[in-house]
């Protein structure tokens, strides 16, 4: 009877926790709808920010925003599951590895003016990239590399060790084995962890305002052009009509963009993690 009362108890608690949960999470995203839904319109969304020509517009944020993105993503992407693989599959030292994942959990704690400072002293001084949106996304691929080799590395420890035994014993080769049978069955962890660093790469500010810049002119759609660029991101802009312009009607707007670009880019990595592991 009284093991039943407890099970009661806890249920209850555990589903209060989350009903706070859920609860605080639906009140934000509406209360960010509600401020800012009414202020986008296809002008806001197409034109740059002009004091002659009476315009606000975040073109230009959302172009660089998109750029940080990918460069980002592309460069880290590669090199935090290749890390993974080896640290998991190859690695046999297992003192090294095991420095290795401290100094990854160390450094996803690190807070991101760090690496604002990091970015500025390699990147911009002494690579001699200045501040630009290059400088920036490369910032941005040391902040999250370690946030995606924790998590691909995570989800390669839980394929199970028979299905590498079951390919061995087919005559696969080590590197065909990982192709075809590990990395197909992790891959929910893999997109996991591109989802987290994608939402670290749109909610960053700090990085970026040091190491890419402020600028909110319209730059030529070239990808030479924008990476040489300074710029401002939707987290910058919305800093800077926030706290600059105290114009909270444009950054509401601007806040609910980046959730609109947020859940797009969730559902798309979700959508890409699921198709890739039935084919």
């Amino acid at each position: 009877m009284r093991r039943k009362i407890y099970e009661i108890i806890g249920r209850v608690i555990l589903y209060g926790c989350a009903a706070v949960t859920a609860s605080l999470l639906l009140f934000l995203i509406g209360y960010i709808l509600f401020r800012g839904i009414g202020g986008i319109s296809w002008r806001f969304l197409s034109t740059s920010e002009s004091v002659i020509n009476g315009t606000v517009g975040v073109l230009p944020a959302i172009q660089n925003t998109v750029f940080v993105i990918l460069v980002s993503l592309l460069v880290a992407l590669p090199l935090g599951v290749g890390a993974a693989i080896y640290l998991t599959e190859y690695a046999r030292n297992r003192r090294f590895v095991a420095a290795i994942e401290f100094a990854s959990e160390t450094l996803a704690g690190i807070p991101s003016i760090i690496y604002a400072l990091v970015g500025v002293i390699i990147f911009c001084t002494a690579l001699k990239l200045q501040k630009t949106l290059l400088a920036g996304s490369l910032t941005l691929v040391i902040m999250i590399l370690p946030t995606i080799i924790r998590s691909t590395q995570e989800s390669l420890k839980t394929v199970p060790q028979s299905y590498r035994e079951g390919a061995f014993g087919l005559g696969s080769g080590k590197w065909h084995m990982i192709r075809t049978v590990v990395l197909p069955s992790s891959v929910d962890g893999i997109v996991t962890g591109c989802i987290l660093a994608v939402g670290r790469v749109v909610g960053e500010s700090a990085v970026l305002m040091y190491t890419a810049g402020m600028s909110m002119a319209m730059q030529n759609f070239s990808l030479s052009r924008i990476a040489g660029a300074s710029g401002a991101t939707l987290t910058v802009a919305l800093y800077h009509y926030a706290k600059e312009n105290a114009d909270f009607s444009v950054a509401f707007s601007i806040a609910t963009i980046l959730l609109i670009l947020t859940v797009i880019i969730n559902f798309s990595a979700d959508f890409l993690g699921k198709k890739l592991k039935r084919s």
